[in-house]
């Protein structure tokens, strides 16, 4: 099959808040094939085609290669190079870009459908001010969506962008994508690069019981999250509060 570039391939440049560059090639080259860009039984471009590609040293694209052979993504064939295998690996959270990860009580996978439920404009508040970077009462994105697995609603979220960032960004909420991290990146070149989050238990309160259909008293767990680029820029600010009564928060090192 023809070797068709990843889209929107800018330089990747490391920070100390930063993934390792191996790590952000490998999910580089797994959003494309999720996404289609590359099928099964696609071969991949040389290694020193990836290099200029990426903007990193052939042996970081090695690196990612030999990892993403190693978890069944990718083959190697003799005369013919690397190929797509069509195989997703089911162990590892890395191919659900959005971050994903809560997993079934018994360690699976869960497949996670999202719902926008309102879009705003408005100005930051301090705390998101803080976090973004932003001067108080600049202007946001702001977002509210349910992540629900097997019809059942699990997680709900608000995500907020500094608008000034976002030229052009939708007002119809239905018409943001659940892959938002790869719109960032595909709209907007924004590469998420880095996650920074603080986790705790906390008592629900009367909106979670109206979007996870809760009864109080319960406990549920909160994640607040800031996403930065590249630059090691917060571009993102995030909370998400969900039930794990019949799931659990999975959070993997390699």
């Amino acid at each position: 099959m023809e070797k068709t570039p990843i889209s929107s391939a800018d330089i990747v440049r490391a920070s100390d808040l930063s993934l390792p560059l191996y790590e952000v090639v490998k999910r580089q080259i797994s959003e494309a094939i999720m996404l289609g860009k590359w099928e099964a039984g696609t071969v991949l471009p040389s290694e020193i085609a990836l290099s200029q590609q990426f903007g990193v040293a052939v042996g970081t694209i090695r690196r990612a290669l030999m990892d993403l052979t190693n978890e069944g993504l990718l083959t190697r064939r003799r005369k013919t190079g690397t190929v797509v295998t069509g195989r997703t690996p089911q162990h590892s959270l890395r191919f659900f870009f959005q971050y994903f990860r809560l997993h079934g009580l018994d360690g699976s996978l869960q497949h996670s459908v999202t719902r926008v439920t309102s879009l705003h404009r408005g100005t930051a508040t301090e705390s998101e001010s803080a976090k973004l970077q932003l001067a108080v009462g600049e202007g946001v994105v702001r977002f509210h969506r349910l992540r629900i697995v097997d019809d059942k609603p699990i997680m709900h979220e608000t995500l907020v962008l500094a608008e000034a960032r976002l030229p052009g960004f939708t007002g119809n909420k239905d018409e943001i994508p659940p892959l938002f991290y790869l719109h960032l990146l595909d709209r907007y070149g924004i590469r998420i690069s880095a996650v920074r989050e603080q986790i705790a238990a906390v008592l629900a309160t009367e909106e979670d019981v109206k979007w996870l259909q809760l009864t109080l008293p319960t406990a549920i767990l909160m994640i607040d999250e800031v996403a930065y680029d590249q630059s090691a820029t917060p571009v993102l600010a995030s909370t998400h509060r969900a039930t794990t009564a019949n799931h659990r928060y999975v959070h993997e090192i390699k």
